[in-house]
């Protein structure tokens, strides 16, 4: 078997879960329609709250049972956890896709069966530490950024194509794109189940599954270094806004200029696009001239002024644009402020500290969909985008306050930041 092969079922594993993700958001306001439906008034006057719900049901899981699956990967190898995800996960859109059909039992049985497919996906998604793992086992150090660089590939592809082929299977029902995510997963389990070897042989496994399983250690960890706290400040409050914005725009752009599923797709595909092309390519030409610090200051002020464009914009149009400030400041500001943490802290503390900034960046991912949801429920649909500007502006007067003395000298170019970048990826969206 040729080495590169459990790379690419690596890189399909993740592009899959990716891909499943980015499939659904388009559709979202086709099941805030259903909650609208529901006769119970709590339900049908939060409907954004509750699509925002579904999103953050996914990163909790994920934020939870990360730690649990990279200890048993480490005690009984990667193989069986990653085919674990895989199976789980067809299983997870399989049940997603055939909710709908079951209104007969009531729109509540058919939104609690959503939430049960979502938190499935999260608790198999969470595989992406066995993932990296994996190519660690199998890789020498020397190509190591690069085969961890493919992970952020994946997350970035996925996120560009997965909207798009959401809305254009939604043509068809609103069930195929979530049956094309299950059929995805099978097929590349069937893959891995005949070609994936096991990359951790016995002799190297650990003897027990670790104690440390707490996923609020690894927060802890991090929250009283005080080389990095600017840092994970500016990076919760910059991930609240943006994953806000990642759930409930479809539902924002329905309420106000009417977008479908089709519509909704092409603003995320475009925004996938931007992240692929800022974080796959451009990045890595703007680190050297310029820096990361201004790199840094330079995203943020781009990602606020585009929130409140987006808040504000009075044309279907002027989305693209306004979304395509925030997509290019993202992509500018997400590996930047990596790399400023990276050069913070000793080179033994790399892994655990990126780690507990990772965990902060999770748990984000959990509040910032649900307070998009009730700022949009309780004060209008404009409320996530003006707050979230509030947020990214916080976020910048954090980051200017550290990073001053920096944006006035040169930069000076470290040799690990190419490295700590391959690493990204483009994954930080």
């Amino acid at each position: 078997m040729k080495r590169r092969s459990p790379l690419f079922f690596i890189f399909l594993t993740i592009f899959i879960d990716l891909l499943g993700i980015g499939i659904v958001l388009p559709l979202l306001p086709e099941y805030a329609k259903i909650v609208e439906r529901s006769s119970w008034p709590w339900l049908a006057d939060n409907r954004a709250l509750i699509v925002g719900a579904l999103t953050a049901s996914y990163a909790l899981m994920q934020f939870l049972f990360a730690p649990i699956l990279g200890a048993l990967g480490d005690r009984f190898g990667r193989r069986p956890v990653l085919l674990f995800s895989l199976f789980g996960a067809g299983l997870s859109y399989l049940v997603f896709a055939l909710a709908e059909n079951l209104t007969f039992l009531g729109v509540e049985m058919v939104i609690g069966l959503l939430f049960l497919a979502r938190i499935a996906a999260g608790i198999t998604g969470a595989s992406i530490s066995t993932a990296q793992a994996y190519i660690a086992d199998v890789t020498p150090p020397n190509e190591r950024a690069r085969g961890l660089g493919m992970i952020g590939a994946a997350f970035g592809l996925g996120f560009m194509l997965g909207p798009a082929i959401g809305g254009l299977l939604s043509n068809v029902s609103l069930q195929a794109p979530a049956l094309f995510a299950a059929a995805l997963s099978f097929a590349n389990f069937a893959f891995g189940f005949f070609r994936l070897p096991e990359s951790l042989p016995p002799e190297k496994r650990a003897q027990t599954v670790s104690r440390s399983l707490n996923p609020i250690s690894r927060l802890a960890t991090v929250a009283g270094d005080a080389r990095v706290q600017p840092f994970i400040l500016g990076s919760m409050l910059l991930n609240l806004a943006f994953a806000g914005l990642q759930s409930n725009f479809a539902v924002y752009s329905d309420v106000r200029f009417g977008f479908g599923p089709q519509q909704n797709a092409l603003v995320f595909a475009f925004i996938g696009l931007i992240a692929v092309i800022v974080q796959g390519f451009l990045i890595r030409k703007l680190v050297p001239q310029f820096g990361e610090a201004r790199l840094a200051i330079a995203g943020l002020t781009l990602m606020t002024i585009g929130f409140v464009a987006t808040g504000l914009v009075t044309a279907a149009w002027m989305l693209f644009l306004a979304v395509g400030l925030v997509a290019l400041g993202s992509g500018m500001v997400t590996p930047s402020l990596t790399s400023l943490v990276s050069q913070s802290v000793l080179a033994t503390e790399q892994g655990t500290t990126l780690g507990g900034v990772q965990a902060f960046t999770n748990l984000t991912m959990v509040v910032g969909p649900l307070l998009a949801g009730m700022l949009f429920d309780l004060i209008g649909p404009s409320a996530p985008y003006l707050i979230g500007a509030g947020l990214l502006a916080s976020a910048l007067a954090v980051l200017f306050g550290t990073l001053h003395s920096r944006l006035v000298a040169l930069p000076q170019p470290i040799a690990t930041n190419a490295n700590v970048t391959a690493e990204v990826g483009v994954h930080g969206d």
